[in-house]
């Protein structure tokens, strides 16, 4: 419970951050659209939307983070709270549970090997597993609609979530890191096969867009290998071309 107190406190009670983030998101969220927040943690991201006039579906597979979702936006008809991993198929997944630091919890093997011994990462452990239910984007958007942009944000999991996705969409965001690039390469060639023509960066947490120019994939796939290590971590923003 105090891990799960201290991102609370972390990701809530900002207004600056809050403006910032909205300001940020109305670029691809209008009043009326549905967004997906995958991967939504303790629900910041939900918020933002929700103050866009935005429908949420928040997916979230920790058990106490959906709770807070659901008691921060208890009353909210347009948030809906789904208590499951997003990846390639429905079923279920085994979860890798960073107890200290919930934020970085993953699904992902792949992830935890990358970030064994890597700099910035020598103080995360991942103590604990868990099964959990699995669903995919295709099966949210049969049940909740076309989102007008998926937010996904699911440590080093993000080709499986693409995998569940077999349409194309407005605009979408996944997070990288430095420490798996290439799980960032594989996911730009999925995009790209699903239709996104453009893709921008942002850094950290930071709310602005890196590049002053949509990139094409191959660009983007330049300027990801190119950077430092120290980076460590953004969001790839990508739209189709009716949304560019």
């Amino acid at each position: 419970m105090s891990s799960l107190r201290r991102s609370l406190e972390s990701y809530y009670g900002d207004p600056a951050r809050e403006a910032a983030m909205d300001e940020f998101y109305a670029r691809f969220v209008r009043p009326g659209d549905v967004v997906f927040d995958i991967g939504a943690h303790v629900g910041d991201r939900t918020g933002s939307f929700r103050r866009l006039g935005a429908r949420v579906v928040a997916v979230e597979p920790q058990q106490l983070c959906a709770r807070a979702i659901r008691r921060i936006y208890a009353g909210e008809d347009d948030v809906v709270v789904v208590e499951a991993a997003c990846g390639a198929d429905e079923g279920s997944v085994r979860l890798h549970v960073n107890s200290r630091n919930p934020t970085v919890t993953t699904a992902s093997s792949h992830f935890l090997q990358a970030a064994h011994g890597a700099g910035g990462w020598e103080d995360e452990v991942w103590d604990a597993t868990v099964e959990v239910a699995a669903t995919t984007l295709d099966s949210l958007i049969r049940r909740h609609g076309t989102p007008a942009f998926v937010k996904i944000d699911v440590e080093g999991f993000e080709e499986a979530v693409l995998a569940g996705l077999s349409r194309p969409l407005p605009a979408l965001s996944f997070e990288f890191t430095t420490i798996e690039r290439a799980v960032a390469r594989r996911c730009v060639a999925r995009l790209t096969a699903l239709g996104f023509e453009a893709f921008n960066v942002a850094f950290g947490d930071e709310m602005a867009l890196a590049f002053g120019e949509w990139l094409s994939a191959p660009e983007l796939a330049e300027r990801l290998r190119s950077l430092p290590h120290e980076v460590n971590s953004g969001d790839v923003y990508c739209v189709a071309p009716t949304a560019g």
